[in-house]
């Protein structure tokens, strides 16, 4: 299956790894869930919510190992955007990597799946 994405502030993030457990941005608190994004949308979402942020960590993860909190729910224009209604602990993801900004203050992403 295609991993999906979150996009992280490293500090935030880093706190979640020192203690074992992400709880996400105070959108994702406010919203009661952690926010994803697939492969085809996440440029979109970091355009939108983390336009010009440096320190913005991609971390990616097969949704089979998120269980029954992983919900795909309508957002933007209908599409469906995978939400997680709990933490996430950090061991469970296959990669992070920080996301450079390119010349035009939008993130450079890797090849993603």
């Amino acid at each position: 299956m295609a991993l999906i994405y979150h996009l992280a502030r490293e500090a935030e993030w880093q706190k979640g790894v020192a203690l074992g457990t992400y709880e996400g941005s105070a959108d994702d608190r406010r919203d009661g869930f952690l926010h994803f994004s697939t492969g085809a949308q996440v440029v979109v979402s970091a355009a939108r919510h983390r336009a010009g942020e440096r320190d913005v960590r991609l971390v990616a993860i097969d949704p089979a190992q998120l269980g029954d909190g992983l919900r795909w729910e309508e957002s933007r224009g209908g599409a469906l955007f995978p939400h997680l209604y709990s933490s996430l602990d950090p061991k469970l993801v296959a990669w992070t990597k920080i996301l450079p900004l390119g010349d035009d203050g939008a993130h450079v992403f890797p090849p993603l799946d």
